[in-house]
C-alpha cells in the first residue's frame, strides 16, 4: 500500500496535491484496492465551483459506484483526460497517471481540517 507523505487526505479516500492555489485530487492507492477493477470515471463538473464535501464525480468499478467528493472548495479546471478511455489508471498509478481533477482552491486554510499521512494510515488500520 503506498501513502506518499507530501499529500492531504480525506476521510472519503481522496488525496490532494498543492501547488500554489491550485490542487490535483484523485483517490488513494486504499480506495482503489477497495473498489476493485475501474471502469468508468464520469466526470462533468469541469468549470464548476463546488463547496468543500461536495460531489464532483463517480468511479464504477466492476460491482460498485462510488461518490467522489470535493476535499477543498474550488473551481474544477481540468478533469484528467486520459481517465476517459483508460479508467485503470485509477488502479495502475492512483496518485500520477491516475489523478482525477485540477482545483482553483477558494480557500486554502481549509487544507488544516484534512488528514496527514500518519492520521491516515491510522483510518484505513496500517
Amino acid at each position: 500500500m503506498n501513502f506518499p507523505e507530501n499529500l492531504k487526505y480525506t476521510k472519503e479516500h481522496e488525496w490532494i496535491s498543492v501547488e500554489g492555489d491550485m490542487a490535483t485530487v484523485g483517490v488513494t492507492d486504499f480506495a482503489q484496492s477497495e473498489l476493485g477493477d475501474i471502469v468508468f470515471v464520469e466526470i462533468e463538473t469541469k468549470g464548476q465551483t463546488l463547496a468543500r464535501e461536495a460531489t464532483f464525480g463517480t468511479v464504477e468499478a466492476v460491482k460498485t459506484v462510488s461518490d467522489l467528493f470535493m476535499p477543498v472548495s474550488g473551481e474544477i479546471t481540468e478533469v484528467n483526460p486520459a481517465l476517459e478511455s483508460n479508467p485503470e489508471l485509477v488502479n495502475q498509478d492512483p496518485y500520477k497517471g491516475g489523478w482525477m481533477i485540477r482545483i482553483k482552491m477558494n480557500n486554502p486554510s481549509e487544507l488544516d481540517s484534512l488528514l496527514d499521512v500518519a492520521a491516515y494510515k491510522t483510518l484505513v488500520g496500517h
